[in-house]
């Protein structure tokens, strides 16, 4: 027999890999680098720059006022996220759950239509919510009221207490099709020898589920989860297309995406600055590679595909 292995030659990397490696290095690693060497420096009212080394750093988390505001951000970025995993990504598993049945009348149409909002703008649905929820012409208070629930209706929107577990609800009723569909295609990937094996043993269709199928899609579940972090650890459009900059009332939606967007450039009497923006970028560089590495280093390594 022929030897059919092939020889891979230096112009075949090129050829394949060079213009992805340009592209990505142009648009992507460039640009984050220059981002975390700027925020090493600081600008005078002259715009020159100088080397202050981690003093923006300094200053972000320990002036009093700026740290207020970071943390502040930070505390309803966790916030943001803690919706999601335990709202979006078990609603997700469980219409995913639901859609891999057999015989289940009209799936496609309803996967569809859940999925549909992920691909609307953030703007339009923003603004679809606000009217939705506006209690001087939102149609929310009526829709409440054919369930007798009209009196429970409240500003939502503009209730410091409630603003951003809204806007979050907001998101996973936007983005709550991406878990599904991914954690649909693992459901399908399942061996069906093995659920036909435990169906002829005699185990429930529950059964079934948390003992076979559940197992077999970790894998999945974590990466569902790791995307639903580096995404609401990078939000920021929604948040600006419902409440603008300041995320209002009284910076009880602000995140770190719309307090980078004021420090950098600038928002009504905040004069914007490169340099300590870039720090504050920095810094949620550094909060997303933290979990992303805590995932592969403490997740990532206990979950064991099954050899099938």
């Amino acid at each position: 027999m022929k030897d059919i292995t092939r020889t891979v030659h230096p112009w075949q990397l090129l050829v394949f890999l060079g213009p992805a490696v340009v592209i990505y290095a142009m648009f992507s690693a460039l640009p984050l680098m220059d981002t975390l060497r700027l925020g090493f420096y600081a600008t005078d009212d002259a715009g020159a720059r100088s080397f202050v080394g981690l003093a923006n750093f300094r200053t972000i988390l320990g002036d009093p006022d700026w740290s207020a505001s970071f943390w502040n951000a930070m505390w309803n970025n966790t916030q943001f996220f803690i919706v999601h995993m335990l709202v979006q990504n078990p609603i997700g598993l469980l219409l995913a759950s639901l859609f891999s049945l057999k015989g289940l009348r009209g799936e496609r149409a309803y996967r569809t239509l859940i999925f549909l909002p992920t691909l609307m703008s953030v703007v339009i649905i923003g603004f679809i919510w606000q009217l939705i929820l506006s209690p001087l012409w939102g149609v929310g208070e009526k829709l409440m009221g054919f369930v007798g629930a009209a009196s429970l209706f409240q500003p939502w929107l503009g209730q410091e207490e409630t603003a951003l577990v809204t806007l979050a609800l907001v998101s996973v009723w936007q983005y709550v099709g991406i878990p599904m569909m991914l954690i649909y295609a693992a459901l399908l990937a399942v061996p069906e020898e093995i659920v036909e094996a435990a169906h002829v043993e005699g185990a429930s269709a529950l059964r079934i589920f948390w003992s076979i199928k559940l197992p077999l899609i970790y894998p999945t579940l974590g990466l569902v989860t790791i995307l639903t972090f580096v995404g609401n650890f990078n939000a920021f459009d929604l948040i600006y297309s419902v409440k603008g900059a300041l995320a209002g009332p009284n910076y009880s939606t602000d995140i770190l995406g719309t307090l980078f967007y004021r420090t950098f450039f600038g928002y009504q009497a905040q004069i914007g600055s490169p340099s300590m923006g870039a720090a504050v970028a920095t810094l949620m560089f550094l909060v997303i590679l933290a979990g992303v590495g805590l995932y592969f280093f403490a997740v990532q390594r206990r979950l064991t595909r099954y050899a099938l």
